[in-house]
């Protein structure tokens, strides 16, 4: 698993191994999309509520009497079949979050690093420094290393302050500590640009 290891100009310092028991193992579809599925289920929130006839306001007596009127039998006004009644079988609160075991877990993430490795969507920086907390100054990085167009997730060992700040206003780029990135993260981006500090992390992290 030899990649290129490029400083922040683009230029080739000198080829990197990736480990090949990561990103270059054969890819576990269904537990990575069981990752993909738990990912997403996270950041639903799970507040949604409709009020039941119980709830809703107004509609203590009957509105007629039973018998006798030609209409319909009713109880209340705030029954679910009257505009402004209740909701029947309505949502309410619950909890989407899922659960996955931690072998699947780690199977599901390196099997998203290995997709990336093999579509050779992984670029591999000497340590990713800003001098400036300026957005051109990024923006120039990712010129210089072909990312400009991509949306790329940056993988770090630490945050840098400088990086932080430069790449908050680029709607296509994402940054995470290599000890804290998710499934959902590598999958939703088309490049990885990952910081030769950080395979260690990476390495770590999935043993």
């Amino acid at each position: 698993m030899k990649f290129d290891l490029i400083d922040l100009n683009g230029k080739k310092v000198k080829d990197v191994n990736l480990d090949k028991n990561i990103f270059g193992i054969e890819p576990n579809d269904v537990a990575l999309k069981d990752a993909i599925v738990l990912g997403n289920a996270s950041l639903r929130q799970g507040t949604h509520k409709a009020k039941t006839r119980s709830e809703v306001s107004g509609g203590g007596r009957k509105p007629w009497r039973q018998k006798g009127t030609g209409n319909a039998r009713q109880g209340s006004i705030r029954a679910v079949q009257w505009v402004g009644g209740g909701i029947a079988f309505g949502p309410v609160p619950r909890d989407y979050s899922k659960k996955q075991n931690r072998k699947e877990r780690k199977l599901a993430l390196k099997s998203a690093y290995a997709y990336k490795a093999k579509e050779k969507n992984i670029v591999v920086v000497e340590k990713l420094k800003l001098t400036t907390p300026k957005t051109k100054e990024m923006v120039k990085l990712l010129q210089n290393l072909g990312l400009e167009n991509d949306k790329t997730l940056v993988i770090v060992k630490e945050y840098d302050e400088n990086v932080i700040l430069a790449s908050r206003n680029l709607k296509n780029i994402m940054i995470a500590l290599a000890t804290e990135v998710s499934v959902l993260d590598i999958v939703s981006a088309k490049k990885l640009l990952i910081e030769e500090a950080a395979l260690e992390n990476i390495k770590e992290v999935l043993k």
